[in-house]
């Protein structure tokens, strides 16, 4: 535990300025062995080698893009979760928080850490999970026109997203065993795990929800412009609370998105669905002047009415 190491440091001699610039400039890796993690720290999901990945030989890629302002992750092997501690402990909350990309890159500032970072200074224990992603060539140069060319036929991408996305979904569903298995060392509180994911990161998210045994599944979740892309089919009418949001001028997700609402409604259930005037696809924690900038706290409000996060004190 943070406390422990940091107790560790002093019987060893070393003085608080130094145990501080040691706790600011490094990130205490410690796995998934016992050890808890401390703020954030990465941790690995799989015990090895991710399964289906025994072969792969691309190096992972993290650099700015260049069709937008956020960080880019691509070639992902080494699937892991990175912590970002609730700033009042014990934790109100916790969330896994899957970023989007189209399953070729990862969003992982705009829709990752830095909606961890919210969540954090909002009560909330976060886990940014860092899943794989298909392949995509290592120089920026050669795979962005080739992205964008890929964008131009969103009838063959979509086509091909649940076979792309199949090793994210199995990466979320793990990263919700990890996070379960190590609660306690982690300050997660049980019965309020949930997991928010964007665009082809809903899919992880909403994967986990529909894909895993009921007791094994988020207990809320929240996939922000993104759904099921594929078949639905029945739902089971047991499933935890469902959170949506897009944008109705996003030219990419509404209609899977209204579909997943439609068929969460003929289940019985009641999922609460937001649909901003404006925002585009990809708001995430961009802020534009428009009412999908308050979607983080639309998000929160709903958790604090379904007793998943302590409403925050002003």
């Amino acid at each position: 535990m943070r406390a422990e190491f940091i107790a560790g440091l002093r019987a060893r001699g070393v003085r608080g300025s130094m145990i501080a610039a040691l706790l600011a400039s490094t990130s205490l890796c410690w796995g998934t062995n016992g050890l808890a993690a401390d703020a954030h720290s990465e941790v690995a999901i799989w015990p090895g080698v991710a399964p289906g990945s025994e072969h792969a030989a691309q190096r992972e890629v993290s650099a700015p893009s260049l069709i937008g302002k956020f960080i880019a992750v691509r070639n992902v092997v080494r699937p892991t979760i990175t912590v970002y501690r609730a700033a009042q402990e014990p934790a109100g909350a916790a969330v896994i928080i899957a970023p989007g990309g189209a399953f070729r890159f990862l969003n992982f500032d705009t829709e990752g850490t830095q909606v961890a970072e919210w969540f954090a200074a909002h009560g909330v224990t976060a886990f940014v999970l860092k899943y794989r992603v298909v392949e995509t060539p290592a120089e920026d140069a050669v795979m962005w026109p080739a992205f964008a060319a890929t964008m131009a036929n969103t009838k063959a991408l979509f086509a091909t997203l649940e076979e792309d996305g199949r090793f994210g979904v199995a990466d979320g569903i793990q990263a919700l065993k990890v996070v379960r298995a190590h609660a306690k060392e982690w300050g997660v509180p049980e019965h309020r795990l949930g997991f928010v994911g964007f665009s082809a990161g809903a899919v992880v998210a909403s994967g986990a929800l529909l894909k895993t045994a009921p007791a094994d599944r988020p207990d809320f979740t929240a996939p922000i412009y993104g759904a099921p892309f594929g078949e639905i089919g029945k739902l089971d009418a047991a499933l935890p609370p469902v959170f949506l949001a897009y944008a109705s001028d996003d030219q990419l997700v509404p209609h899977f998105v209204d579909a997943f609402y439609e068929a969460l409604r003929a289940a019985g259930l009641h999922p609460e669905i937001h649909i901003y005037d404006h925002g585009g696809h990809g708001f995430g924690m961009r802020h534009q002047g428009t009412s999908s900038d308050h979607w983080i706290d639309d998000l929160f409000n709903w958790m604090v009415a379904h007793q998943f996060a302590r409403a925050q004190q002003n």
